[in-house]
């Protein structure tokens, strides 16, 4: 490289990234905070060492967690200094695979394995252990990669991941299988290298003198295996002196679902004894005021380091918090927002929206259809093109329509009903009427059905029976006096599509569950008879359509987004929604699962470049019913570096949780007329042994009865009768 280069890349740094760049010797950690340029860093040390330094290319390992991350990382640096395209550059499981590659008769493994992903892992688990069923499966997957991701083998002590099942003994039998493969599932890729280390000195002394720098990316996103296999590649138990320099931001660890550890970030000092820490301050993202805002939430929490950011770009506007009455105040001042941008010259694509759960995607989806604002929705599905809605929509095309081949074919085996693609083939060919020239049309799927259950395999007979049962049931709960939403409901409830979807992922089936929940709002317009729900469904039918057309491939559209996946994005216009109570945080969150909340929120805060808007509304639509909701604490701890439009919501009982004098349904609640009544009443909190900590999130009288309704920390919403199963309840205080 040549010099004037070389001063060129340094010229353009600010004095924390430099003196980031140029730092040798003791291990670094580099606290770069939102926007602040830690990419540019790393990818000029990695020129800089080589280029200026003279260190070997060979010897250097930069690792991250994405391919695209590492490839990003590597031309940027190829760019700087040639030589750089001879420097390992790679995702921490790329690189143990290259461990492995080289040691993989030592390590018990073919050298020409392959790498098994989750779906190839219930199949060995499967004929591991054939008595586990489908669901079970996926569980225990789960489990093992879980174990695998805190650096644990089958004899380890596994307590610390929760199971219905022996996982010791399944863990053994799995391994045992895969071993015989001569393949490797993900987990090992960091697994296996650590333990050969630990077994093999030899080989661990290889390694540390065939790598003496060691640059880590995004250190907030590791997890406890990865954390050890740094440990180990770098030595530094065993005394070497090689160079170890992390980069991150603990208050953007926001990833503990996917196994990620904030400690150890935070405890990094701990292990690497006289590590020096650069804090990289300078943001080029964001206002200064907007800033300001993201210090005072982060502020709260009590696990980390700290950092103040400070603005390159200077001051703009204050964020605003607008208090908006309820859900559908929310939509207009959002689209107004956006519509008046867009006149004065704006650009669609100026403007996220973001959010806590996926299920809050669909009031935005289908108020901007109607109102013609094109947008993009970023990690997952448009709503009508998730599975389990077309399921739920096809249970409702078969109820208006028992001649629909594709319905009657989606939702006959789910859940499962011993009803398999055979067997569903006998019933159709059954129920075609053949006329012409190779023509044919249906009769009544469900009377034929219904004609062939006593001649079906006992298994495929008593789901034929369960189903008839289930249709005619739905078929006489249309209701004149109600909404559609009401019929949905039940839909779900009855047909167990819920509880399928929510067991059967055991990582996205709750946001399935929630996705069902928000779709029983779509029919509140809607009168619960046939004809209603003919129109419904035709103008389902039209917004499916509309959802195909409505901008997804455009340049220039409003983008909407989980939080979580907003991670390395920027925006000029942000806008936040559902800062209430419940919904963000979970009032199930407390102590350090509170923080990661508080830390999305603060990652979500820096997205916004020139204008921040939060929303939080004093009720919400939930399962197709007003429910009051109460502003987020992190409004209230964080409301002084606001504008705040509206009138703040007086404090009240979400649709689950908190607050007294108000039940789930908004209005005042009567005085208890019982100690039972004082006793669980909503809002309290408890512990089953079945289903673990929950909180009573409604209540009331059925003739005689007192019922309470609990949601559990899982997800599950279980009813009990405490007046009988009280022994099974126990309150937290």
């Amino acid at each position: 490289m040549a010099e004037n280069t070389l001063d060129e890349f340094l010229s353009v740094l600010n004095e924390q990234q430099r003196q980031a760049v140029v730092h040798e010797g003791s291990p670094l950690l580099i606290l770069a905070g939102a926007g602040s340029g830690k990419t540019r860093v790393i990818t000029t040390k990695i020129a800089y060492l080589i280029g200026e330094k003279q260190v070997n290319p060979y010897s250097i390992l930069s690792v991250t967690f994405t391919k695209k991350a590492a490839n990003e990382m590597r031309e940027r640096a190829v760019a700087m200094e040639p030589l750089a395209e001879k420097a390992q550059i790679r995702t921490f499981h790329s690189f143990g695979s290259w461990i492995l590659r080289r040691y993989s008769e030592e390590v018990g493994i073919s050298s020409a394995f392959t790498v098994y992903d989750e779906n190839d892992m219930a199949v060995i688990l499967k004929r591991a252990v054939s008595s586990l069923d489908k669901n079970e499966v996926k569980a225990a997957v789960k489990q093992i990669s879980l174990a695998k991701d805190y650096c644990l083998g089958p004899n380890d002590n596994l307590s610390i991941i929760p199971s219905d099942f022996d996982l010791p003994d399944i863990y053994k039998k799995y391994e045992e299988r895969l071993r015989a493969t001569g393949n490797v599932d993900f987990g090992d890729l960091i697994l296996l290298p650590v333990t050969l280390m630990d077994e093999s000195p030899d080989i661990a002394a290889q390694i540390h003198s065939r790598f003496n720098v060691f640059l880590v990316d995004e250190y907030q996103d590791s997890n406890i295996a990865q954390d050890k296999f740094l440990q180990k590649i770098s030595g530094v138990e065993e005394g070497y002196n090689n160079y170890v320099c992390v980069v991150g931001d603990d208050d953007q660890s926001i990833y503990k679902f996917r196994g990620a550890e904030v400690q150890n970030i935070l405890k990094f000092p701990e292990n690497y004894p006289g590590t020096q820490i650069i804090r990289l301050e300078r943001n080029y993202r964001s206002t200064t005021e907007i800033l300001d805002a993201a210090s005072l939430v982060v502020s709260k929490n009590e696990n980390r380091l700290g950092k103040t950011l400070i603005s390159d770009k200077g001051e703009g506007g204050m964020p605003v918090i607008a208090y908006l009455p309820d859900q559908t105040n929310e939509l207009m001042f959002v689209s107004d927002l956006i519509e008046k941008s867009v006149k004065k010259d704006g650009n669609y694509s100026d403007w996220a929206i973001m959010y806590r759960t996926n299920a809050q995607s669909r009031a935005f989806e289908k108020d901007f259809m109607n109102k013609k604002i094109p947008y993009v929705l970023i990690g997952s599905l448009r709503f009508y093109e998730r599975e389990e809605i077309k399921d739920a929509l096809a249970y409702l095309a078969l109820c208006v329509n028992p001649k629909d081949e594709v319905s009657f074919s989606r939702i006959i085996n789910k859940p499962t009903r011993g009803i398999g693609e055979k067997t569903q083939e006998k019933i159709l060919d059954s129920s075609r009427i053949k006329y012409g020239d190779g023509g044919y049309t249906y009769k009544n799927i469900i009377e034929t059905l219904d004609s062939m259950k006593d001649d079906l395999s006992k298994k495929a007979g008593e789901g034929a029976k369960s189903f008839i049962q289930l249709y005619e049931t739905l078929l006489n709960s249309f209701d004149e006096s109600k909404s559609l939403s009401s019929f949905i409901e039940k839909l779900i409830t009855l047909s167990g599509l819920d509880t399928y979807h929510k067991e059967s992922d055991p990582v996205d089936g709750e946001v399935r569950r929630e996705n069902l929940l928000e779709f029983i709002n779509d029919g509140l317009d809607f009168k619960c008879t046939k004809e209603g729900l003919l129109e419904f469904l035709d103008l389902i039918n039209l917004e499916r359509s509309n959802e195909l057309k409505n901008g997804t491939d455009s340049n220039n559209a409003v983008t909407l987004i989980t939080l979580h996946n907003t991670k390395g994005l920027e925006f000029k216009k942000v806008i936040i929604s559902g800062v209430e109570q419940g919904l963000f945080p979970s009032e199930l969150k407390t102590g350090l699962d509170l923080e990661e909340e508080r830390r999305l929120f603060y990652v979500g805060i820096t997205r916004a470049k020139e204008e921040l808007y939060i929303t939080s509304t004093g009720s919400r639509l939930i399962r197709g019913q007003w429910k009051p909701m109460s502003p987020s604490i992190f409004l209230n701890e964080a409301e002084e570096a606001f504008k705040v439009v509206g009138q703040k919501p007086k404090p009240q009982a979400m649709w689950g949780y908190g607050g007294s004098g108000y039940n789930s349904y908004g209005g005042y609640t009567r005085k208890p007329k019982s100690e039972l009544e004082q006793k669980w009443s909503v809002g309290t909190k408890l512990y089953n042994d079945d289903y673990g900590y929950g909180v009573v999130v409604s209540a009331r009288m059925n003739g005689t009865d007192y019922i309470i309704e609990v949601q559990f920390e899982t997800g599950a919403v279980k009813k009990f009768l405490p007046e009988y199963q009280s022994k099974s309840l126990q309150i937290i205080k």
